[in-house]
């Protein structure tokens, strides 16, 4: 067996993030629902990047940010995603290995160009993402290395992923891997809109395929297609060994194996961008994971990473999330 030498891996979209403050007249002028993740062309994306007057531009990427929690905790992780031999790409791909993570995904040399993330915020903190996929889609199962998969404690596999149908197959070859070197495998189920899409193969895997999952209060709703999200934590517990669910400002509760932790929030000193506050709250909730720590700790990590994000502007920590940890 492959000895252990990484914490988590994360599989998903390797974007580059561009983050602007807007008004809500920017969100209706360009037929963005505010608070969704929208799926653009690369047109529509070049036309928006155009009319932003300021923006900041970081990699980033649902997975590839929890991942650069996890390092920041203090664990080892590496990360498998697509980007194309541009700019962008090198970008994204010198960010990530600054950030301490181990990246060695083999760059597209043809195809469409580097992923990239309209990330708007408007005054109330809250952000509306347009995605230009790109490259990313391109992700092959040839692109896993079994290797890094099966050194490492928990694979981690971010669901808006799910749509092009060759990462779906690089997503169950990491799983079989992980699950054939005797590790685990986490799921997000990412956004409500991913959930309705593709309902009855995440309810699959959330039953035979993952051993952990991370969903927020609209993401799991839409999942069992109920409207309290107390029956939603009961069906959601009965169909997987552990679960994440993230409930914003009421904190998070967590199932394992039948038994409940409600935990507490942790006030963030100013809100100003909840961007990558799941991410977050996944990268603390895995490192926990990762070191054996108790639940009730894990998720306690967890919501201090997602109130330390959404403190400032971006998806990535500011501070060494490693203070969080006595």
């Amino acid at each position: 067996m492959i000895t252990e030498t990484l914490d988590v891996v994360g599989i998903g979209n390797a974007i580059v993030d561009v983050l602007s403050q807007v008004e809500d007249e920017y969100l209706v002028r360009h037929g963005l629902e505010k608070s969704s993740m929208s799926l653009i062309d690369a047109e529509q994306s070049d036309r928006m990047y155009e009319s932003l007057e300021e923006r900041i531009e970081v990699s980033g990427g649902s997975a590839a940010n929890t991942i650069v929690g996890v390092v920041s905790f203090g664990g080892n992780g590496a990360f498998i995603g697509k980007v194309f031999d541009d700019d962008l790409g090198r970008t994204f791909s010198d960010d990530l290995r600054a950030a301490g993570v181990v990246f060695d995904t083999p760059m597209a040399v043809d195809g469409p160009s580097t992923a990239r993330c309209l990330v708007n915020v408007t005054k109330d903190a809250n952000r509306t993402m347009a995605t230009y996929l790109g490259a990313s889609v391109g992700l092959r199962s040839e692109d896993v290395n079994v290797d890094t998969i099966a050194s490492a404690k928990i694979t981690y596999l971010e669901g808006y992923l799910w749509d092009p149908p060759s990462a779906k197959e690089a997503f169950r070859r990491a799983m079989d891997i992980a699950h054939g070197a005797k590790r685990k495998v986490a799921l997000s189920l990412s956004d409500s809109f991913c959930v309705e899409r593709y309902r009855a193969e995440f309810r699959d895997l959330v039953r035979n395929g993952v051993d952990i999952v991370f969903a927020n209060e609209q993401e799991l709703l839409a999942l069992y297609e109920v409207k309290e999200i107390g029956e939603a934590i009961t069906l959601i517990a009965k169909e997987c060994p552990i679960s994440a669910i993230t409930l914003g400002e009421r904190g998070s509760v967590i199932n394992v194996e039948g038994e409940t932790f409600t935990i507490s929030p942790e006030s963030p000193t100013k809100l100003v961008d909840t961007t990558g506050a799941g991410d977050l709250y996944a990268a603390g909730f895995l490192y926990g994971c990762s070191q054996g720590m108790e639940w009730q700790a894990c998720g306690r990590l967890g919501s201090l990473a997602a109130s330390e994000v959404i403190s400032h502007f971006g998806a990535r920590p500011k501070c060494e999330l490693s203070t969080f940890v006595s």
